[in-house]
Order: structure tokens, then sequence, then C-alpha cells
């Protein structure tokens, strides 16, 4: 078949700076057997191509994205006819590709996995804020011929919506993150680890402040955050107001073969999030061996209580009460580990 895939961006032509490691595991695999034709809106400012993971990348780039977006699906078309529309991410990638299919009578689908559902007005974050927003996703959801999702939490939120949906995870390529063993926890301090963009909805105030939390508690621990800053230094001043100086240290953007040695040296994956469809970070992390603590969020809280603790969200003295809970208890860590391993390798990229 011939495939129109729709992105928001994740398919840099480095392979390996500004993208999405799930997303390319998914591109690889399909282009493996079939031809794979990539729309990416936002990728870069000017539009171009390039090759990547068997696919052809089309960068719609900056200005008029949704008809632009929806011109280049229909000029590919004319060259030889796509066979199916596919949207990874509703919001503007799911109208362009609904749209773009009704008009070549193609069937379309579209795969829920970030925060398209949601509106946390307090922090600004949502596909569902605005009228424009609700609208959007209404046209999207309701055009597609089949919605898919991340996790169980994000299928129930569709449900709520009146739209059916399928789970279909995104997995691990196992082949550039293969499978560890859980090890057991070394001599010092507990190595905990954090892999999000410092940003509101990834909410690293409840996680510093579960820390200072466990600082008190007189667990030794240090704590190695990786992700690029988008606010601005606020995060490094609190864990100064914290007094978390000398335990967290910021590493910031780091690609995936420079973090996989820092998640293997970790104990623990912590996860602060207000709202996530994965986070694919945890499943990274359990074929690494290592078991995650978070809010009640996307796989963490469909993971729980087997293979991962899953706290209430903006809760950072339950947040801490968790993370020690795992620290405390070695055996309960490691089978956490193996747990969350199994459901790793069980819905792996492949």
């Amino acid at each position: 078949m011939k495939l129109a895939l729709v992105v928001p961006g994740g398919v840099d032509r480095s392979g390996e700076l500004r993208v999405i490691p799930a997303l390319l595991a998914l591109i690889e695999r399909l282009s493996r057997s079939h031809e794979v034709h990539v729309f990416a809106l936002h990728q870069e400012a000017v539009a171009d191509s390039w090759p990547l993971a068997g696919a052809t990348i089309h960068n719609i780039g900056d200005g008029r994205t949704y008809l632009r977006g929806i011109a280049a699906i229909r000029a590919e078309h004319r060259r030889a006819p796509f066979d199916v529309v596919h949207a990874i991410f509703s919001g503007p990638c799911g109208l362009i590709a609904v749209v773009a299919a009704k008009l070549m009578r193609l069937p379309c689908t579209v795969h829920v996995t970030g925060g398209e559902l949601v509106a946390l007005r307090d922090i600004g974050y949502g596909g569902r804020l605005t009228w424009k927003g609700r609208l959007r996703e209404h046209l999207a959801l309701r055009g597609a011929d089949v919605v898919t999702a991340t996790s169980a939490p994000i299928v129930e939120l569709l449900q709520v919506l009146g739209v059916r949906a399928q789970r279909v995870p995104l997995g691990v390529d196992l082949r550039k993150w293969p499978t560890r063993a859980p090890q057991p926890r070394r001599e010092g301090p507990a190595r905990l680890i954090h892999i999000a963009s410092l940003n509101r909805v990834k909410d690293q105030a409840t996680l510093l402040h579960a820390l200072a939390r466990l600082a008190k508690t007189g667990v030794d621990f240090e704590m190695d955050i990786v992700g690029t800053d988008t606010l601005q230094g606020a995060m490094t001043e609190l864990v100064r107001k914290l007094g978390l100086n000398g335990r967290v240290q910021f590493l910031g953007f780091k690609t995936q073969r420079e973090l996989r040695p820092i998640v293997e040296y970790a104990d623990l994956l912590v996860m602060s999030s207000r709202h996530e469809a994965g986070p694919f970070v945890l499943v990274e992390a359990a074929v690494a061996g290592v078991p995650t603590v978070g809010t009640a969020v996307g796989h963490i809280v469909e993971w729980a209580p087997s293979a991962a603790l899953a706290v209430p969200v903006g809760n950072p003295e339950r947040l801490a009460d968790a993370i020690h809970t795992l620290l405390a208890d070695e055996a309960l860590r490691l089978r956490v580990a193996r747990a969350a391993q199994c459901r790793a390798l069980s819905e792996d990229a492949d």
C-alpha cells in the first residue's frame, strides 16, 4: 500500500535531534512493507523533503499550514494514489488528514497520543481549551474512519466524548534500545531520573517539592533531570529555594544514544505529569530494567499497581511516599521492574 502519515514533527533529517523515537520505529516498520510518505507540519520553517527510516519526509513549513498540508498530500496522491491517510496526534494533524482523505475519497485513521482531549486552563494546555480547538477535535475524531489511542485512559476519555477508539500503544525498537534485566541497587545514594521537557504540564514543581519532602525523611538520593528547559530557569531557582542543590542536576537534552547509559544508571524513573497519553519514557525505562513511580496518568495508572506505582496528580506528599516505598523495599522495586519490562516487551515496536 501507499500510506500518507501526517505528524507534527519528530522526524528531523538527522534521525537523532528533534525526533520522536516511537514515531521513527513505527515509520521504519511500515516502510518495510509499504510506500510511506510522512507529512510533517512543523519540523523545519521552510518546506523541503528528505529520506528517513525508509520513508519520504515532506516538511510543510510555516505559514498556512492547514491549506498547504492538504495540498501537499493531494499533490503526492496525483503522482501515485494513496491507499490510506493516517494522522499521529489529532489536533491539526488529525484535521488535515481527515479533510485530505475526504477530498481524495480515502479511508482515514487518527491516533490520539497527546493532550488533544484535555483543557488544563490554569496552565494553558490542551486541545480543547478554545471553541476552535473543540470544533477541530470534533471534526477530526468524527471524520476519521478509525480512531486509535496510546493508552486505556485516553480510550476512556474518547468514550466520554462519544468516540469509539481502539488501544494501540507505541512500542520500543528493541534493536536500538535493547532489553536489560532489572539490576539490584548499588551502594550509595539512590539514583533517580526524570525525563521530560521542563514545562507546566510535566509539573516539575510537584516533582521538586516531593524530592524536598523525601530529603527531610533522611533518604539519600541524587536526581538527574533530562530535558530541554522551556521555563527560563524557574526550576533551577526552585531547586535552590528548596535546598536541593547537590542532590538535583539538570542535564538538558540528550539524544537516545546519550540517554541510554543515564537510564541504566538509575534505580527509579519518577514522573510528575498532569497529563500523559504515555509517557513513552516509562516504556523505555521498563525495557532498560528501571521501574517507574509517577502521577496517575496514561501508562502509569494503566500499569499500576503491579508494573508501576501511581499517585494523585499534583500531590508531592504522595509522590514522595511512593518513591520512599520502592527505595525502601528492594524486593518490591525489582518485582515492579520485572512486571513493567514484561508489559513493555509484550508491546514493542515490532
